[in-house]
């Protein structure tokens, strides 16, 4: 299916809004000139929101005596915003952009024409099909799409729901059952992934300095927000917040059980970076059955940057926790979280007020 101008404008990520970039001859040492001022403006706009709401949102205020189409300004500035966070270089800054322009794609998706959704799927080696669902008592059909196997193995592992394993889905003919929504959210990690790789070349680019200027005032944006953000943390440990994965090795240390090195480094230095003092999280270990105060204490503390270089750790991401079977699986706030911190956060907005009224 061919995508329109608009398509492209609402899903710059694709090949064919590429190819459009292409064709407009974008030039970064020019984007200082007021035929860019719109597309920086919107690609600035991109930025903020990711930095202040995590989520790209849709822009309607566009002037008619603007030098370019609506269209083009949404299509150009998605790529000179991946400029301006590569230009930043901060890895968390690149995470959150990626995320917010995969959460803007999958809130875009969910209300697509069925056929359009499988048009742009395909773009991502998605390969899916359309079918109708008869819904009892009722006259009226669902669209649902069939997924090839090994493209659906390939792309749930981000996931942690028991929905997406394998043993809770319906196949046939080596085809996995997925509903609408669901292949848009397939689509949204991709986005996010796709994202991520971008930001994460490496160029050498000459930009105007107005650009530059722009570019230190979203940097110092995003490290304010950080800073606030740490300090809004507890200073003590809510393990009413604390992720599944989490809860699981918590509990087993605390039962005497068995810890891999990655799954004692995860408990660590969540813990560490949760509010919990060296001294607790060595009480936590002290219950396994070869537990070396000496030993525990060095490794806590290098965890903590007290020792070694100084680098204080953060929990592996979950997609990693994933891989080495360390995730049991997850609830909803899971699906929106890449790290076990970024749980915890989001589960103390629930949490904190109940803790703070007892």
């Amino acid at each position: 299916m061919l995508l329109t101008p608009t398509d492209l404008a609402k899903y710059p990520f694709t090949p064919q809004a590429a190819e459009h970039v292409r064709k407009l001859d974008l030039r970064t040492t020019e984007l200082d000139q007021p035929e860019y001022s719109a597309v920086v403006e919107r690609a600035e706009q991109r930025i903020q929101e990711a930095i202040e709401e995590g989520l790209v949102s849709d822009r309607t205020n566009y002037s008619p005596q603007q030098k370019r189409t609506k269209d083009d300004i949404e299509i150009l500035s998605f790529p000179v915003a991946v400029i301006m966070v590569v230009s930043v270089n901060d890895q968390s800054l690149k995470r959150r952009y990626a995320l917010a322009e995969a959460k803007h794609a999958y809130n875009l998706l969910k209300r697509e024409d069925p056929h359009k959704l499988a048009a742009i799927a395909s773009t991502f080696s998605l390969n899916t099909r359309q079918i109708k669902t008869h819904v009892k008592n009722a006259e009226t059909t669902t669209p649902e799409f069939l997924l090839n196997f090994a493209s659906y193995l390939k792309n749930v592992s981000i996931f942690h729901e028991s929905k997406w394993k394998l043993v809770n889905r319906r196949m046939q003919n080596g085809e996995v059952h997925v509903t609408k929504d669901e292949v848009a959210r397939l689509i949204g990690e991709e986005v996010r992934a796709y994202v991520e790789d971008k930001l994460n070349l490496k160029a050498d680019l000459t930009l105007p300095q107005d650009i530059t200027n722009q570019i230190e005032k979203l940097k110092q944006r995003h490290m304010s927000l950080r800073k606030t953000q740490e300090e809004q943390m507890p200073k003590e440990t809510v393990a009413e917040a604390y992720p599944p994965c989490i809860k699981k090795l918590h509990k087993t240390a605390l039962e005497k059980g068995h810890l891999s090195h990655i799954e004692r480094f995860t408990l660590t230095s969540f813990l560490l970076n949760s509010g919990m003092s060296v001294d607790g999280v060595i009480e936590c270990f002290r219950p396994t059955s070869d537990f070396s105060e000496k030993m525990t204490r060095y490794q806590v503390e290098h965890i903590a940057g007290g020792r070694g270089g100084g680098t204080k750790y953060v929990p592996p991401k979950c997609d990693t926790l994933s891989t080495h079977g360390v995730c049991p699986g997850g609830d909803e706030i899971c699906e929106k979280a890449w790290r076990p911190l970024t749980y915890y956060k989001r589960k103390l907005a629930a949490v904190k007020p109940k803790t703070t009224q007892q």
